[in-house]
């Protein structure tokens, strides 16, 4: 489902009372739209993820109702996406324009239950706290820099609807940051072959476990799955800033 009507572009009209009119619309849309999907609070403490992935995390999963940090990665994102929908679960992108609906079919992503907000512009905020009233795994791309009050605000409503936050950058009282580094490709030969799979390390680290933990993974693999390669010796350093990686 892709709430296109939601980009920033549709708040260009003349004036001051076009703008507000045209944002009106958008809102009671969106509302119609959560309308037909309401659902009952999750009573599960946490949110399925990969099973390459979980030993990453305390509970193997991530906590229902809280907001967790991750490097601006498309492919990370669908991986954790990923489990919750195919078990069923209503999952929404905002923000994030060239995340592509076949990269998402390709992790398994149910695209009959996938919310896509491209381009909300400064309402960025506005969106995700109306999505968070219904949908349980929400991946947002913030648009602008957040004040401590309202991520406490969001952070609220996520506990009380219990809805789980993914951001692409750094978050206030985040319950963990999950980031990809050290990317290898392969199919290339000497100059000749095709891309087959990515192998990165995905590195943890959570208000419950401190420490970081990582794991090697194919992601994605030949067949779109997220595989876990066998540990090496590497020494894993702590998270001190957000690796930008496609």
């Amino acid at each position: 489902m892709r709430l296109g009507s939601l980009s920033a572009q549709d708040s260009a009209a003349p004036g001051d009372v076009a703008r507000e009119e045209a944002r009106a619309a958008d809102v009671l849309r969106l509302r119609r739209e959560i309308g037909r999907m309401q659902r009952r609070r999750s009573e599960s403490p946490v949110v399925p993820i990969p099973s390459a992935l979980r030993g990453l995390l305390p509970g193997e999963g991530l906590q229902t109702g809280s907001a967790y940090s991750l490097s601006p990665s498309p492919s990370l994102v669908c991986a954790l996406l990923s489990t919750a929908s195919q078990r069923g679960s209503w999952c929404a992108v905002i923000g994030m324009p060239t995340l592509g609906l076949e990269a998402a079919a390709g992790f398994g992503i149910d695209l009959e239950r996938l919310i896509l907000v491209p381009d909300p512009g400064e309402r960025w905020l506005a969106v995700t706290s109306a999505l968070a009233e219904v949908v349980p795994l929400i991946a947002v791309h913030p648009g602008s820099r957040i004040l401590g009050a309202e991520a406490a605000r969001l952070q609220a409503r996520l506990r009380e609807r219990g809805s789980t936050l993914l951001v692409t950058g750094p978050w206030p009282q985040s319950e963990g940051r999950l980031r990809i580094h050290d990317p290898q490709w392969q199919g290339i030969g000497e100059g000749w072959g095709l891309l087959s799979e990515r192998v990165v390390t995905v590195t943890a680290q959570s208000r419950q476990d401190p420490h970081p933990h990582s794991v090697r993974v194919r992601l994605p693999g030949p067949l779109g799955t997220i595989e876990a390669l066998p540990q090496t010796d590497a020494v894993v350093t702590p998270i001190s800033r957000w690796a930008a990686i496609a």
